[in-house]
């Protein structure tokens, strides 16, 4: 399962950005998350080019280069594909390879320990949903299979065309 994205529907309210943050902080309140001593950090980012906005986030890569790069070990996959460097085989030691190398941008720094910050997936509710989708008010973020994603996408052409 991914989290793709209906490019149409976001209008850029960033709702997915505060779930994400609100989602990975101490307290999972936004008004705990406010008075955290350590700002939770957002690991997807909703950009504009144009008129055209889009949420980014890790693509969790078949051939991750982030895991090609890091010197340390400690960006991994986990047996449910999950591109992370959280409980990898040494701890991050922050040299920002990862972030170098990722095409998507979508890697961060948490300045304060000099630890890589991206998307975990440890933001899952109980139905298995990416915070970000779950905070999405039009729909414009779905977890799902790829697969599932394009014939819809197919389906939707093909209804305005016929």
């Amino acid at each position: 399962m991914e989290v793709l994205v209906n490019m149409e529907r976001c209008l850029g309210c960033r709702s997915c950005e505060l779930a994400c943050a609100v989602a990975h902080s101490e307290s999972k309140t936004l008004l705990g998350a406010l008075g955290e001593d350590i700002k939770p950090l957002k690991r997807i980012f909703v950009h504009q080019v144009g008129e055209k906005k889009i949420p980014l986030n890790c693509r969790h890569c078949q051939e991750a280069p982030c895991i090609d790069a890091c010197i340390t070990g400690a960006m991994h996959r986990t047996p449910e594909g999950v591109v992370t460097n959280e409980g990898g085989a040494a701890p991050c030691n922050g040299c920002w390879m990862c972030v170098m190398v990722c095409p998507y941008g979508v890697i961060r720094s948490r300045a304060a320990g000099r630890v890589a910050v991206k998307c975990d997936r440890g933001c899952l509710d109980v139905n298995g949903i990416p915070a970000c989708v779950r905070a999405c008010p039009t729909k414009a973020l779905e977890f799902t299979v790829a697969d599932d994603f394009s014939r819809r996408r197919r389906q939707q052409y093909l209804q305005t065309v016929l």
